[in-house]
């Protein structure tokens, strides 16, 4: 598998990375006291951590969602995070042309999973020569992505991460097949489970989508010991209150117990020994 850097660390088979973060910016000062906590919570394990919050929801369910600040007050807000905090930071894009404007500000590209085969969107990313991290749509298999790999590599950009985050399963339901874990691995790059958005309910809600967080930390568990690479896991102070899936973001408290628990399959998968 090839080792991928971000920032000041590598995503390799040594080392178990997490992906977390609210969904959307709500504003400077939550995103601040989010990144904060969560960089205490992660001091106390022995993961790689990425911050991951959304500057602009361009695909949310009804035209009244919140969408967050935008790309100008946004990306500002995450390069204060990144300096601040001396955090790797993580956002999406939805149009060609941001790849640029985020290049500079953060240490990994998201591309969202309904846009994992617009070309023109890989191909900007890639680019930039930055590492891109794309979700396989829930309307794709896993061997599918393999084209997503040739269409960032055809840029001369291999600093690739794939992400699972579930498989339609009907109308307004997603289900998760672990399989794809070590199907996606086979093209040479690491892979990462999407805990928190696998458990959404696509539009079950009508106008926002629905979820069963409650699943989040049985999903996790099993994608590491399946053997994912990272593990990306939305999350907030106060999830019913969250201005951007409010169903599926994980309570600090709760990543907080989940952590330990994943700690104790990870040394136990390397056979470390695990002091109780």
């Amino acid at each position: 598998m090839k080792e991928i850097k971000i920032k000041n660390f590598y995503v390799t088979k040594e080392k178990l990375t997490f992906i977390s973060g609210p969904c959307v910016i709500e504003n400077r000062d939550h995103t601040l006291f989010a990144a904060e906590e969560l960089k205490k919570i992660f001091e106390n394990h022995d993961f790689n951590f990425i911050f991951k919050s959304s500057f602009d929801k361009a695909n949310r369910s009804s035209i009244e969602s919140f969408r967050g600040p935008g790309l100008d007050e946004g990306l500002k807000i995450l390069e204060e995070v990144r300096r601040e905090f001396d955090l790797a930071v993580t956002t999406d894009i939805h149009l060609p042309n941001q790849a640029e404007s985020v290049k500079d500000v953060v240490d990994l590209i998201q591309i969202p999973a309904f846009l994992c085969r617009q070309t023109d969107i890989l191909v900007a990313a890639a680019e930039t020569n930055k590492p891109v991290n794309v979700k396989k749509g829930q309307f794709m298999s896993p061997f599918e992505m393999k084209n997503v790999v040739d269409k960032l590599i055809s840029k001369g950009n291999d600093h690739i991460i794939l992400t699972d985050r579930g498989t339609t399963f009907g109308y307004n339901n997603l289900i998760t097949d672990f399989r794809a874990i070590p199907i996606m691995q086979s093209f040479g790059f690491p892979v990462c489970f999407d805990a928190s958005h696998s458990t959404q309910l696509p539009g079950g809600n009508t106008k926002t989508s629905s979820g069963q967080r409650e699943f989040i930390p049985y999903l996790t568990k099993a994608a590491v010991a399946v053997g994912a690479d990272l593990i990306f896991i939305e999350s907030h102070n106060d999830p019913k209150n969250a201005k951007s899936d409010a169903k599926t973001v994980y309570a600090f408290d709760d990543l907080k117990i989940l952590l330990k628990e994943v700690e104790r399959i990870y040394k136990a998968l390397k056979f470390e020994p695990i002091i109780c």
